[in-house]
Order: C-alpha cells, then structure tokens, then sequence
C-alpha cells in the first residue's frame, strides 16, 4: 500500500523558516551579550560564593585571579582555603574546570575537564578539633532546619549522583600533594600525578617521600554509573603504616579491586550493584589474632539495597573465599528501635575446599587436616532494639559424608591417652600436668563423687550429655544480656568449648582463638573423636578449683583432706560455686572453717534443682550447707571474720603488672543473678528490715521465687 505524500504550503513553511530563524537570532545575540559580560559575570559569582563560604562555613577563601579560556572553561590561580582559628586546608596554584552546557541548562553542573597543578591538602588533627569540622557544624545546622523524616533511598541517590557528576570526563592533576597529620601519631602524604583521558584513568602516588609508590588503574563512565579501579604498589604490596601506629593494625594488599556496575531504583529501593576483592590481604591486629592473618583471595559481588529507613547486603550477594562462597543477608533498619538482621546461606560444597578457604593462620592448629565429604551452612540472626530478649539465633554447620583423613598440626584425639596440660596464668604457664594415672591427683570418672559430677553439670551444662557442643537458647541468652549491659557479661561456653579452649588453644583471648574453639569443637563432637565420659572425666581433672589448684583431686584433698569419691553433697555444691571464679573460693570461708551464711541461698536453690531432677534427696536443712567445713589446716590463712579483706594480695604472685582478683562475689555469677550481688561478704546475717511492711515482704518472697524459676529455666 502506498503512503500519499502530504503537501505542506509554501507559505507554512515561510512562516516557520522565519521564526527558526527569528529564535536562532535572539539566541546568538543574548549570547554574544552574555559572552561580552561574561567575565563581570564570572568575578560576581566567585565574590558571591566567597562570601557564602564566609558566612556558612566560616572559610576563609582568596583567588588571585580567575577567567575564561575558552566557551565554558574557567581558569583560577593562587587559590588558598583556610579555615577560621585552623591550619590551611588547601593551597593551588593553578586551577581549571571546564562544565558541560547542556547538563547546565538543567541546572546541573557536570564537569567535562580539570587540571590542577602545584598544590596541596591538608587536613591537620590537633587534640579533638580539625581543620575540616566546619563540615560537621554545616551539616549540625542542616539537620535542625530539615526536621521532617529523611527518605534513605533518595540520600543515597542524591550523593552517588553528586559524586559521579563531579567526575570530569578528561583530567589532568599534577604536583598535588594530599597531606594527613595527626599530630599525636604520624603524617600521611600522597604526592600525586593523575589522568583521565576518554575514561581511562592512570594515577601514580608518591607515599610519603618515596616510602613506596602506588598506582590506581581504571575506567570511569560516570554518565552511565560505571567506575572501575584496581590499586597495587611497585615491588611491594600496598600498605598504610600509619594504621600500625594509631590502631595498632597492619593491613595490607596485593591488589586491591572496585567495581560499580549499576546504580538505580528498584521499587522504592535505590539499588548499587557491584564488586570488591582482594589478593593476599594481611591483617594484624591483636584482638583479632597474634600472628599474621592472610587471606589469599576474597572477592564480595554484591548488591547493596538502600530503602527508605534501611540498609541492606542483598541475599542475592556472593562472598568467596577461593574456592569456597558463601550468600550474605545484613540489614540494618532506623526509627525508634533499630533492628539488626543477618543471615548466612553457604549451599553444600566440598568440605576440604571450605578448609583451604580459610585465612592462613587463622587456625594454626588445624594447619595440614585433611577431610573427605562435604558440608553446608546456615546462620539466622535478628535483634530488635526495643525488646533483646526476643533475639533469634540459629547456627547449623551440617556435613554430608564428612570424614577426616589426616590430622594436622595437632591430633584431635590426643586426650583419649595420657597426655601432658600446662595451665596458664596471664600468658606464663604454670607447671605441667599429667592427665593419667601416672600422677596420684589424676581421678577417673567412676572414682569422682557423683554429687559433684551432678553439682558442676547443673550449675555449668545440663545438657552436656544431649548436645553436640552447643546450646543455641544459651548463646541466644547470652546476646540478649550482653546487649541489655552494652558489655560482655555472660558466655554461652559449654563444657565442650571450656575443654577445647584449654587443652588445645593458647590462652589469647581473640577472634581467631574464639573461631579456631568453635571449629574444633564441632570437628570433636560430630565426629565423635572423644566420648563424652572421657571428656569429662579430662575436664573435672584439669579445671581450675582454687589458686594453683588444678582438678578434682587437688581441689578435694586441698579443701576437705577428702578422696573425690568421698565428697557430699554440701562439697559438692561449694565446688560447684567456684568454677566461675575460682580464686575467690577462701573469701567463703568464715574464721572457723564454715560457709558464710550469704552461701545458704545458693546451696538451696541448686539443691532444689538437683533435687527435681532426681539428682539428690529433698533437702530442708539447705543440702549439706552447715556440713562443709574447710580442712583445719587452711584455717589460719582465713580473715577474721570482721576484717576486711585486701583481695590484691591473694592474686599477685609478687609479679608487677598482674591484675588483682576479683572477688566472685563481687561479680554477677549465678548467685548474684538469682539472689542480687552484694558489695561486700560479712560475717553474719543481716537482720531483717523491720520497717517494711509484711506486704512489702510477701512482695519480696514472690518476686525472688519468680528470678530463681527465671533462672531453672535457662540451665
């Protein structure tokens, strides 16, 4: 079929001709016009932002000169910006920026070129103040004029956009030193040479006067939200001392990798997809290991979601640790209660690969373990705010034909002989142990008195003998507490993890240790390579029970001038009380050998736990309290019982530098939890408070029945 051809008029066609061409004048001339008074223009806008960088920010801004040099490029010299009452924050002496013109009809200032020579940047540290806290105080002023609720997602969008629209499509820095001081710990200074030409970017930075030099490769499409860097050193790897010495850290790469693939709104989120990794990363720092962490190759694909009151690493993310991978969720959302989420999904895989995957020396003593079979993993993490005690954690590690098939550094199932432990006392080993019949004080199991097997298993781990090393609600306790105290004030160890940590760890309290103890753990108890008798019978034998005091059978002779078989009930349950403090056992003790009557309550309520369990007769009489008696010979290094007592001296062993003890009871351990602490162990009950009412009381009475129920419910 055949379009016909529409004929327009001659005279329409006139008609638009003149007004293309009337417009086309208008524009020319408003042009030349502008363009003739441009440069009035040009020195009325720097006045006017010198004077608002007065006014806002308190700057003190001087140009030597400015002008065009071309249709939209503006050239400035000697420009300097100082602070008030600061250091100078920046001094160049030649700078040019030239803007695209179509972008600015929109109101948009995106730049197309920038060069930047003979200069510098410093931001200057002086006790608590900066030369750049003038931008906190801006941002203080904007907050309390802004007070309606801020939208995440379009912040997020906002800056991105004003960080890529200020990234020139050409550039060209010369000679321009960025400089850091802390005058408490060290200086930085990066001397640097940069380009940007048709979007590759090429960057050479001199660190502090030829320490070493590093160079950023990349591509930058701004326009189409794309960047990419790569950052590595010449014959070294790139590294920052400073950080070793203001935190007291090394860290370290080969490479380091940075990608930006996308940026856009998904629904009401603001969606930024892209990429980091890292080859041979170091870390030191000692809360996280003693020794050099080393991670070969890690790379994170994520897609990070901003809403509008939340933050979140997508499940649709991918960290991999060589050839191991792992999908992360975090969230973290605002507003009157703020909610933490986490969740970790690693789908099943070749265990020893998992194994491989780990960080050098991050498990120093599984170094060389061989394993067959494959595992998976999964972690659920959420905590509200507003109520903790509702926090949810589950944590499964699950193998599939799992086996080990070559130990490594260290035999896993070395304590099922005889074997050597050396405790430790603030890093210095004390003596060595042996854990077997050739040392007199070893007691096996069948030789220990079940009142005190039954004793520390309800106080310590109920559940030792029906879990595979971990109890979730106890951990998941344990998060609530700590978070409610903003301080680490209750642990979630079992019985499993205490052995582990002593028998086969240093003493290093550290992220690592924790991690290496947990792995270990599951390695023992999933494979089934202790039973749980002889972990035990090795736990009660080299537990701490008194200072220098080391197993069951040191503590029974040392305390009573008993055989472990022989101990009661009442021995037992003082036993039991001192594993969380052991050095402060002597502090229980009144003048003449007997309990300090604050110790009654707690004898009865694990009484009555033990005894509900059918773990010891119904005692009225408090469950051997008035029986226990300290061995005549200990007494004289008892206190009188009205003095007060100087713990310091019990705990120095004459070395400088060792903390004092402190006291059990001083601290919230499970008496303190049910019953309140008290700040100081007397001689005597306190009589009662005649002025409360019998009200009063019975509230009182109920009130502690409900804490000491509470508590039954979490052993």
């Amino acid at each position: 079929m055949q379009i016909p051809k529409i004929k327009i008029p001659k005279k329409y066609l006139k008609i638009g001709a003149w007004v293309l061409g009337v417009f086309l004048i208008v524009c020319i001339s408003l042009g030349a016009v502008a363009y003739s008074k441009r440069e009035a223009l040009l020195k009325k806008m720097v006045a006017k932002a010198i004077a608002k960088a007065d006014k806002d920010y308190g700057l003190e801004v001087k140009i030597g000169s400015a002008g065009f040099t071309g249709l939209s490029t503006v050239k400035m010299t000697a420009i300097s910006v100082v602070p008030k009452e600061r250091d100078t924050l920046s001094n160049i002496g030649e700078l040019s920026i030239g803007v695209k013109l179509f972008p600015l009809i929109f109101g948009n200032v995106k730049l197309s070129e920038v060069e930047m020579r003979d200069g510098f940047v410093s931001v200057v540290l002086k006790d608590s103040t900066t030369n750049i806290d003038f931008i906190l105080k801006r941002k203080k002023k904007d907050s309390t004029e802004n007070k309606g609720k801020s939208n995440l997602a379009e912040i997020a969008n906002n800056i991105l956009n004003q960080v890529l629209y200020k990234i020139p499509d050409d550039m060209d820095v010369k000679n321009m030193v960025f400089k850091f001081n802390d005058h408490d710990t060290a200086k930085l200074s990066f001397a640097t040479v940069a380009v940007i030409d048709g979007g590759d970017l090429k960057s050479t930075i001199n660190v502090n006067n030829g320490e070493s030099t590093w160079h950023i490769d990349g591509y930058v499409n701004p326009g189409s939200k794309e960047l990419s860097f790569t950052a590595y050193a010449d014959g070294k790897k790139l590294e920052l001392p400073y950080l070793n010495n203001k935190l007291h850290a090394k860290l370290s790469f080969d490479t380091l990798q940075t990608e930006l693939k996308n940026a856009k709104y998904s629904g009401s989120d603001y969606k930024i997809s892209g990429s980091w990794s890292v080859k041979n990363m170091l870390i030191n720092q000692p809360r996280i290991a003693s020794n050099d962490i080393i991670v070969q190759s890690a790379k994170l694909d994520a897609d990070i979601l901003v809403g509008p009151n939340y933050i979140a690493l997508d499940s649709s993310s991918t960290a991999y640790l060589r050839n191991a991978e792992i999908h992360p969720f975090i969230k973290y959302t605002l507003g009157k209660n703020k909610i933490y989420e986490l969740k970790l999904n690693a789908p099943e895989q070749d265990a020893q690969s998992v194994l491989n995957a780990f960080p050098q020396g991050l498990f120093e003593s599984l170094e060389g373990l061989k394993v067959q079979g494959k595992v998976k993993y999964n972690l659920n993490f959420y905590l509200d705010t507003k109520i903790p005690d509702s926090v949810r954690f589950n944590s499964t590690l699950t193998p599939v034909d799992f086996k080990i098939t070559k130990w490594g550094k260290t035999d896993l199932q070395k304590i099922n002989s005889p074997f050597v432990y050396t405790p430790y006392e603030y890093g210095k080993p004390m003596r060595d142990i042996t854990i077997g019949p050739a040392n007199h004080n070893f007691t096996p199991l069948n030789q220990i008195s079940k009142n005190f097997i039954n004793a520390v298993l309800t106080a310590e781990d109920p559940s030792f003998f029906t879990h595979n090393g971990f109890v979730e609600e106890s951990i998941r306790k344990s998060i609530a507490v700590n978070y409610k105290e903003k301080k680490f004030k209750r642990g979630g160890s079992t019985i499993s993890m205490q052995l582990v940590k002593n028998v086969y760890l240093s003493r290093q309290k550290t992220l690592a240790r924790k991690a290496e103890e947990i792995l270990i753990v599951w390695l023992i108890e999933h494979n089934h390579l202790v039973s749980k008798n002889r972990m035990l019978e090795v736990y009660f034998n080299i537990m701490e029970l008194g200072k220098n005091i080391y197993g069951i059978g040191e503590a029974s002779r040392y305390y009573f001038g008993k055989q472990p078989a022989d101990l009661t009930i009442g021995d037992g349950l003082f036993l039991a009380s001192i594993v969380p403090k052991p050095k402060a056992a002597m502090y229980k003790f009144m003048a003449g050998g007997g309990l300090k009557p604050y110790m009654f309550n707690y004898f009865r309520f694990m009484g009555n736990i033990m005894a509900r369990r059918g773990l010891t007769p119904a005692d009225t009489s408090g469950y051997g309290f008035y029986n226990v008696r300290l061995r005549e010979g200990l007494r004289q290094y008892l206190a009188p019982d009205t003095s007060a007592v100087d713990t310091s001296a019990f705990d120095g062993d004459d070395d400088e530098g060792m903390p004092p003890v402190i006291m059990q009871d001083n601290n919230k351990n499970l008496f303190d939890r049910i019953f309140g602490g008290r700040k100081n162990d007397t001689s005597s009950v306190k009589t009662a408070d005649t002025t409360k009412t019998k009200k009063q009381l019975r509230q009182e009475r109920r009130e502690q029945r409900r804490r000491e129920k509470e508590l039954e419910k979490g052993l």
